[in-house]
């Protein structure tokens, strides 16, 4: 740390304390050379999530992107918004859990889909429309028959306990 009264760069730290907001170190400082003291305070250099789109392109990792299309998907649905903050802080996690911090366009979206199939089924079956891309009805009855179907067999295991 150069001293900011006479530029040396030879210190010693004579108090170490966290702030009150957790997020910042706060340091008292003596500088060697003119012996004279100073606070400075450090603070973690977060790096931020990547999301890796189909063209391979990079891009940061924008919650309110997230959770924007999330409440797309669960508008006029019996959703709260606690519900997809939820789901917004699960996809940070997965992110967190990751060394590289990144993660492909395909992946964030199968997690998200299954997030809100147990979550609601209509806002899931909107999820996957647009994050799908169906081409014509045909997909969309697929997908809606894949989805009756797990939730029967999901009802029969339930039924047997």
């Amino acid at each position: 740390m150069r001293c900011p009264f006479c530029g040396a760069v030879e210190d010693r730290v004579v108090d170490s304390r966290e702030s009150r907001d957790s997020g910042t170190v706060r340091r008292r400082r003596e500088c060697l050379g003119c012996n004279r003291r100073y606070t400075t305070y450090e603070k973690v250099e977060e790096v931020g999530f990547k999301v890796v789109k189909m063209d391979g392109t990079r891009q940061d990792f924008d919650r309110a992107k997230l959770l924007k299309g999330l409440e797309k998907a669960c508008e006029k649905r019996p959703v709260s918004p606690r519900q997809l903050e939820e789901i917004a802080d699960a996809a940070e996690n997965l992110l967190a859990e990751r060394e590289d911090r990144e993660i492909s366009t395909r992946e964030l979206g199968e997690f998200l889909m299954e997030r809100l199939r147990v979550l609601d089924q209509v806002a899931y079956v909107r999820f996957a429309s647009v994050y799908r891309r169906f081409e014509d009805v045909e997909e969309f009855m697929a997908e809606l028959k894949g989805l009756l179907a797990k939730d029967r067999e999901r009802k029969k295991k339930k039924n047997k306990k």
